[in-house]
């Protein structure tokens, strides 16, 4: 029984780490300009196509839209009228839910790590854990954004969606726990990006209701934008005829009923088509449209547009690893909070509670229920009938209490490590082949050891003697926490006395993947895709390394950033706003 427990309380640790949070929805805001795409015309015309809806696409959206006629296409659907998304008691339903319409689609990298991708109006925003926190000032400069225009399209940003979050026990002795370890100076709350120990910014109000991109639509001008839902894009049209270049002029998609539309730029020289669809998301439509590695899109009988061989290439994703804290006392449920950005080349965070299942009789551990078995270790050919059910009835028995506790984790800042991206067939709603090859590069497993060592002196501090067992130390904590079906890679017998293997044995997503269409490689400066007009890519496909220690913030201003930038250059304006 112990270990069906430690079984169901590892379900557990990649569910709440996976997009760590609980998605509450405020009230459905009256969005005149948000319809199904089975209501669009079979043709229409825009100033702006953008493509993806989610952290960069919605205030991208809602800013053009104040100065032109918009388009904005999103493939998922609302997060207003979503329940498993509303609602704390089936958060994980969210991410167990792999039909077609899921605002989750799950998918599993070429490294054996579980992953899961957005596809609803918000984007990740929907289902994350809200933390809120800003670029550092040398990123800003690394990247050669305006600076005083980021500050300004942050504070845009966070006027509708960034609160300070409440400071319970949990996250108090973390907060200390990180102190006590060295990880200094305290800097308070603040979202800004600096070493130390600092109480970041969530995307929760005070009522616990969820705030995402897509509430950033309460800026835009209802008269300028049309935002279709269920909308696949399958590729981008373009015109090369009398051209010294392609020309994008439009695009084709489906609605949900699988009827095709197609949507065209009104004539005009500056006008533009804009994917914003997501690190993974951009670079397979860029290839679907032919645009990428010619000997790839040949093998799949995509017609080649531009041979672009860094379609794809560069993808990363941080590693995170975790150690899972059993709690001898109640803890608060708790979202990340407190961040330890060290020195050491490692960012510390947290989050504790035990309320990840659906309440009653027939309660469910979400997508790591036995009914779904996505990260199971037992063979598919052994998820019989029987054994389902009966894992089921063990499900139903157990106490909440044996999920009393909380998980710190690390993860590793950059990466260094890169992957690549490849299309596995034609069909855009098809998860690519997408391999980050996490820990190849030896700076990121040193960063991982010297994280996980913060985290054992977090969990030894005086602060977090609450919330610890004394007769369980961290060497105990590392083989219990190794144990756990976090991922499909093989497991060493040494991990818990080698942290290097730990770090490869237990690693896991954060889902703050970016890269696959660089600047400079991809796309230049203004993010105008090179060696094609009127055609942009802004999201986080053109990251080198992830902002800060969470870029959801980042990617949201991105979005506000590039809006008024483009406005101010078609209109001749000179200002931030």
């Amino acid at each position: 029984m112990a270990f069906g427990l430690w079984r169901l309380v590892s379900a557990l640790l990649f569910v709440f780490l996976s997009f760590h949070g609980f998605c509450y929805s405020q009230t459905a805001p009256n969005y005149s300009f948000v319809h199904q795409a089975t209501t669009a015309p079979p043709i229409a015309h825009y100033d702006y196509i953008i493509i993806g809806g989610g952290t960069a696409g919605c205030p991208l959206a809602s800013t053009l839209s104040q100065n032109f006629r918009v388009l904005l296409l999103e493939r998922g659907g609302s997060p207003y009228d979503n329940a498993n998304i509303s609602s704390i008691r089936t958060f994980g339903d969210t991410l167990a839910d792999h039909s077609p319409t899921s605002p989750s689609q799950s998918f599993t990298s070429e490294d054996g790590v579980f992953n899961n991708r957005a596809r609803v109006l918000g984007g990740g925003s929907c289902l994350n854990a809200g933390f809120y926190t800003r670029a550092s000032p040398e990123y800003v400069k690394d990247v050669g954004w305006d600076g005083k225009l980021v500050n300004r399209s942050y504070e845009w940003v966070e006027k509708l969606v960034a609160f300070q979050p409440p400071m319970l026990q949990w996250q108090s002795a973390v907060r200390d726990g990180l102190l006590d370890a060295g990880v200094l100076p305290y800097n308070g709350f603040t979202y800004d990006h600096i070493y130390g120990t600092k109480v970041g910014g969530t995307i929760f109000d005070k009522n616990g209701h969820r705030h995402t991109a897509a509430d950033l639509l309460e800026y835009a001008n209802p008269r300028g934008l049309t935002v279709l839902l269920g909308a696949t894009v399958g590729r981008i049209m373009f015109r090369t005829k009398g051209k010294p270049r392609p020309l994008a002029h439009g695009v084709i998609f489906r609605d949900s009923a699988g009827v095709r539309h197609k949507a065209y730029l009104t004539r005009g020289s500056k006008n533009e088509i804009i994917l914003s669809a997501g690190s993974i998301g951009s670079p397979q439509l860029l290839m679907l449209s032919g645009v990428g590695p010619a000997t790839h899109l040949r093998s799949l009988g995509i017609n080649v547009l531009l041979d672009q061989p860094m379609v794809g290439q560069g993808m990363s994703d941080n590693p995170m690893n975790a150690i899972y804290v059993p709690s001898p006392s109640p803890v608060e449920i708790s979202l990340i909070q407190v961040v330890g950005i060290t020195k050491v080349g490692s960012y510390i965070e947290a989050a504790s509670g035990s309320n990840f299942a659906s309440a009653g009789p027939s309660r469910s551990f979400g997508m790591f229920s036995p009914q779904t078995g996505h990260i199971s270790i037992v063979p598919p050919k052994e998820r019989t009938p029987e054994a389902i059910a009966k894992a089921v009835e063990m499900e139903s028995r157990l106490d909440d209490t044996a999920f009393r506790g909380g998980f710190i984790l690390e993860k590793i800042p950059g990466p260094f490590s890169t992957g690549h991206l490849e299309l596995r067939t034609r069909n855009p709603k098809d998860n690519p082949s997408v391999t980050f090859n996490y820990f190849k590069d030896p700076r990121d497993l040193q960063r991982c050891v010297a994280g996980i060592r913060v985290i054992e002196k977090v969990i030894e501090s005086n602060a977090f003697t609450k919330f610890r067992y004394p007769f369980i130390n961290t060497d105990m904590l590392l083989n219990m926490t190794l144990n756990f079906p976090v991922n499909l890679r093989p497991r060493h017998g040494n991990a818990s006395s080698s942290l290097e293997q730990y770090c490869k044995d237990t690693v896991m997503t954060i889902w703050h993947y970016h890269g696959g269409c660089h600047v400079h490689q991809v796309v230049d400066p203004d993010y105008r895709v090179l060696g094609i007009d009127a055609f942009r890519i802004i999201d986080g496909s053109t990251f080198n390394f992830s902002p800060g220690t969470n870029p959801q913030a980042t990617v949201m201003m991105l979005g506000r950033y590039m809006g008024i930038k483009i406005r101010n250059e078609r209109l001749g304006i000179n200002g931030l706003d």
